[in-house]
């Protein structure tokens, strides 16, 4: 396949994001090796998802598009997304008992949901050669599925976030954890943008959202690690 006629910057936005994500997945899994806790694991599993989401675009958009790639990504992007990214959240600001049964109920869901995208039939004419779209699953109910898990991961992630950021807000000596977990739910909340703006066939917004949303994300957790004490941490 050639190239796509014309490119312009934003269609090399994803080959940055996926270099962005690399390098913040790897220093998460690096911390996870020190304290191998779980919402750690969770986020250096989701910031290494997000990659991969973003890598698939980039082979898309220079390479030229596939069923198999496209299903890839929308596994990495529509049905994974947030989700893992969430669960360390999850795993951060409950107890661990309700996270484990959290993830019992809706970690099933994400796979079944991911294999039922694996399977589903395909409309060809909905492939378009550079740039990747949902419309391709011929299953169209499959894509009804994924709001729902999209839906949890943004109560926790954003939300978790949001409600941190107020909390650390009203405390004393902890204005850059609240500036943090700001930056966290700002990051968090791009993407989900750019993911609706996607469905209407404006993929391109998508890949600016998913930029600026990690550098976000990685801006809070750096922010929030800022004099971190004893106390107990708000983020990765």
């Amino acid at each position: 396949m050639t190239g796509p006629p014309e490119l312009t910057w934003v269609h090399y936005l994803p080959a940055a994001t996926t270099v962005i994500a690399a390098v913040f997945s790897f220093t998460l899994f690096r911390k996870y090796r020190v304290r191998p806790t779980p919402h750690i694991g969770w986020w250096a599993a989701g910031v290494a998802t997000y990659g991969s989401g973003t890598l698939l675009e980039t082979v898309i958009t220079l390479a030229g598009n596939t069923v198999v790639r496209t299903k890839l990504w929308y596994v990495a992007g529509a049905v994974l997304g947030a989700y893992p990214l969430a669960q360390g959240s999850l795993y951060l600001l409950s107890s661990r008992r309700f996270a484990n049964r959290a993830t019992a109920v809706t970690l099933p869901c994400v796979v079944l949901t991911a294999v039922l995208v694996l399977l589903s039939p395909v409309a060809a004419d909905a492939l378009e050669p550079h740039r990747p779209s949902g419309a391709l699953l011929a299953w169209g109910w499959v894509r009804l599925l994924t709001p729902f898990i999209n839906t949890y991961a943004a109560f926790f992630l954003i939300g978790g976030a949001a409600v941190s950021a107020c909390r650390f807000w009203k405390t004393a000596n902890a204005g850059h954890r609240a500036a943090g977990n700001a930056l966290i739910a700002l990051g968090a909340l791009l993407p989900a943008i750019g993911g609706m703006l996607a469905r209407t066939g404006r993929v391109e917004a998508l890949y600016v959202a998913e930029f600026f949303g990690l550098v976000f994300i990685w801006l809070g957790e750096r922010t929030c690690a800022v004099r971190r004490g004893q106390a107990r941490p708000s983020t990765p």
